[in-house]
């Protein structure tokens, strides 16, 4: 038997938001919030709950893992072949939220996913940004 996870690469994408926890939070669990940077959807931050994200190139199922409020989420991120998981840290550091999503599970034949990550949670994460800074 083979250890999978010695098999697959993980994305890994790190910022600094000069917001604190509890607003990141809010833009990573609310579904209008989730919507104006990720993708539309129908989240609720209850574990074991299945959703939905879509976009113009397809469509994610996914399901709820882990949910520890203003800390960790993670869910499961599957479609067009990717089975994967995403999970977000959130840290306080100094005046604001240390923010960390890795993405899981890309297999060795699946570059196109594994770039496309690479290249897509960046830009994600520069949307999250300023959905965070809009909000009260």
């Amino acid at each position: 038997m083979t250890d999978l996870a010695a098999d697959t690469r993980t994305v890994v994408v790190e910022r600094d938001f000069a917001h604190p926890p509890e607003k990141v939070w809010r833009a990573l669990t609310q579904p209008h919030l989730i919507e104006e940077w990720l993708m539309q959807n129908d989240f609720q931050p209850v574990v074991g709950r299945a959703f939905g994200l879509s976009a113009e190139w397809g469509a994610l199922t996914c399901e709820v893992l882990e949910v520890a409020p203003h800390s960790t989420l993670a869910y499961t991120w599957t479609g067009l072949g990717l089975e994967s998981v995403v999970t977000w840290t959130l840290t306080p550091s100094g005046a604001g939220t240390h923010l960390r999503m890795e993405q899981t599970g890309f297999r060795a034949d699946q570059d196109q996913a594994y770039y496309g990550a690479k290249a897509g949670w960046p830009r994600f994460f520069k949307k999250l940004d300023q959905v965070v800074a809009g909000l009260d």
